[in-house]
């Protein structure tokens, strides 16, 4: 049922932004504006409990528990392990906002700072790790912690809905957990969709930049049609393959071209804004978490953060599933860690690379990236990559990685959604991968045949709201099963120390010998 329903549902949005574009983008910004207007406090409210609540079960008594139990042994080494966790999670957003989205802030900065001025680039940098700091990977880390312990500690069915049994009982069984889920599964494809047109729009401007090809829709639909063969390669060829390699190979290209761009633009300079800005973002994240503007009419909260809070509560069932999937073995201590702290990490590296360099050709280099801004957030990166010395194949490093992430995206997307519109938890079947891998292609062509990302990317916001809701009856439903647990694995525990002394007693009256160390003859 939540199979069908999902692909009837996202057919009709499809053709809605096809046969109808205007109508279609009017009011879904129409409602995008009201969810943002009426409850962008809301969101900043949940995303920052989720970060609070995963601290204190990471370093509180629950943080020493399994997921799989005491004895479930990891599937992935930890280098492969995170290097899924930051190619699903990020990658491709990475690429595309490292160095556009400092250079934006630092033109229409926040908190009412002059524009283009050196208060305005601090802000800047500080915002951008906020953006793509902590807070995001919380709401992934806490979606993903909680499907792997239904999944694994509960024996679920490994869907979203069963995320709210503890709350709603045998309703999480019926029509309105088939309702949540297929929520999920729409929100998912079209949020991926979408950020495949992205990817597919910045790899054609990069193959017109070192290339000299028409960067059209053309050369997008070429790049998609490339990347859903590889993509679809990747998902048949399992977890264990093709997505563990290509997720390995993402990291090394991503961290060969940051060191890269470290090494030959401003070295000290970066390190500089790395360490500076570090210190702002952690002096103010709770004023920055709790952010609104109710005494001014500046929309930029509005636009920006609560924006990306919307769109990493409506990206958290299929990056949070894909997690779960991954991450049997783990403690939640470990999980936590590995999931918010640090992909964080590379994500301020990351930034204060090509955020770093973009800001100092700006303000010291001379090198005005204003009018490529204005072009297109697509086209900054390879703006700023042109004044370093083997700027050409930096250039194609980019593009390369680009694609990868692109192929990571889709395929780590394509069996979550299959499992996702699956009745159960097991490997979903082959068939069912090839629909989704087809469905993801067709409504990103689709819509940027049609001119709807825009529109599209304003219906993943406004199913962002439900989700929030979700993520906020998660955290109780999750502490009371991990509480359960936790209580459980304590009166095992007594009962095997209460075994362990009746065990001794009996030595003791048998009159064997008791070992070296432990009050024996020796003694």
């Amino acid at each position: 049922m939540v199979f069908r329903l999902s692909v009837a549902l996202l057919g009709a949005l499809v053709l809605a932004g096809v046969l109808a574009p205007d109508a279609f983008g009017h009011w879904s910004g129409r409602l995008q504006a009201s969810t943002l207007a009426g409850a962008g406090w809301l969101y900043l409210v949940i995303v920052f409990a989720a970060l609070v609540f995963l601290g204190a079960l990471a370093f509180g008594r629950t943080g020493a528990l399994r997921i799989g139990g005491d004895d479930a042994e990891p599937q992935f080494s930890r280098g492969s392990w995170f290097a899924m966790l930051f190619s699903a999670g990020m990658g491709i957003g990475l690429v595309f906002w490292g160095a556009a989205e400092p250079l934006s802030h630092y033109h229409t900065p926040p908190e009412g700072l002059a524009p283009d001025s050196f208060s305005a680039a601090r802000a800047a940098m500080r915002y951008t790790f906020f953006h793509w700091g902590l807070h995001p990977w919380a709401v992934y880390g806490l979606i993903g912690l909680a499907m792997a312990w239904f999944q694994y500690n509960r024996h679920s069915r490994g869907l979203i809905s069963d995320l709210l049994s503890p709350l709603i009982g045998r309703h999480a069984h019926g029509a309105f957990g088939h309702l949540v889920d297929v929520l999920a599964v729409v929100a998912t494809a079209i949020g991926v969709a979408t950020t495949l047109g992205f990817g597919a729009a910045q790899i054609g401007a990069g193959l017109g930049h070192v290339a000299g090809v028409p960067s059209g829709l053309a050369t997008q639909l070429a790049v998609i049609a490339v990347a859903f063969v590889l993509y679809m390669l990747s998902t048949l060829s399992g977890l264990d393959r093709g997505i563990k390699w290509l997720s390995n190979f993402n990291l090394g290209v991503a961290l060969l071209l940051l060191a890269l761009v470290v090494a030959l633009g401003p070295t000290a300079f970066v390190f500089e804004t790395l360490t500076t800005t570090l210190g702002g973002y952690l002096n103010e994240l709770p004023a920055m978490s709790l952010r609104m503007s109710p005494f001014s009419q500046s929309a930029w909260v509005g636009e920006w953060t609560i924006f990306y809070w919307a769109w990493w509560i409506a990206w958290a069932p299929f990056v949070g599933a894909f997690f779960a999937r991954i991450s049997y073995g783990r403690t939640v201590r470990e999980f936590v860690l590995g999931v918010v702290c640090g992909p964080a990490l590379v994500s301020f590296l990351w930034f204060s690379g090509f955020g770093g360099s973009a800001l100092f050709q700006q303000i010291i280099g001379h090198h005005d990236l204003l009018p490529v801004l204005e072009r297109g957030y697509e086209y900054v990166l390879f703006a700023v990559l042109e004044p370093l010395p083997f700027a050409p194949a930096l250039a194609w490093l980019a593009i390369v990685l680009l694609l990868s992430f692109f192929v990571t995206s889709a395929d780590s997307a394509t069996l979550t959604l299959a499992s996702m519109s699956s009745p159960t938890a097991a490997d979903p079947p082959l068939r069912r991968k090839l629909v989704w891998g087809v469905l993801q292609a067709g409504i990103a062509v689709a819509l940027l045949g049609a001119g709807g990302l825009d529109a599209l990317q304003a219906v993943v916001i406004v199913a962002a709201l439900p989700f929030a809701l979700l993520l906020a009856a998660v955290m109780p439903a999750l502490y009371r099963v991990l509480a359960q647990d936790l209580a459980e694995h304590d009166r095992l525990a007594r009962e095997l120390h209460r075994a362990e002394l009746r065990w001794l007693a009996q030595e003791r009256d048998r009159g064997a010998p008791r070992p070296e160390g432990e009050g024996g003859p020796s003694r």
